[in-house]
């Protein structure tokens, strides 16, 4: 029985066509607002303008949008990312190894 790759859940997420920049600061920020101030710098330094769509605040396991992963607890995407990879996001900033992750839109 020949079942339709489109039909099959997805394992991991897609990130081609994705910028993923990972950032290590030191020391460690306090928090999400710290955060967003490094990950828009760093969107500002890599697209002209840009557009926030989705992120994720593991210290308060919180996401935007609010909700997203309530559709995919059972999938191993979490809501957000998949919210942003499917709303046109060509970068992922990652701080702190998944501490706190940003996807932009480019708005060029």
């Amino acid at each position: 029985m020949n079942e339709n790759p489109s039909r099959m859940p997805r394992t991991a997420p897609d990130y081609s066509g994705v910028t993923v920049a990972k950032l290590a600061p030191l020391p460690p920020l306090q928090d999400y607002r710290e955060a967003m101030k490094l990950a828009d710098a760093e969107a500002a330094s890599r697209l002209k303008s840009f557009m926030l769509l989705s992120w994720y605040d593991r210290d308060r396991d919180f996401e935007s949008p609010q909700h997203a992963s309530e559709c995919h607890l059972t999938s191993a995407v979490p809501g957000y990312v998949d919210y942003g990879l499917n709303h046109g996001a060509k970068l992922m900033v990652d701080i702190e190894q998944g501490r706190f992750v940003f996807f932009y839109l480019p708005l060029e």
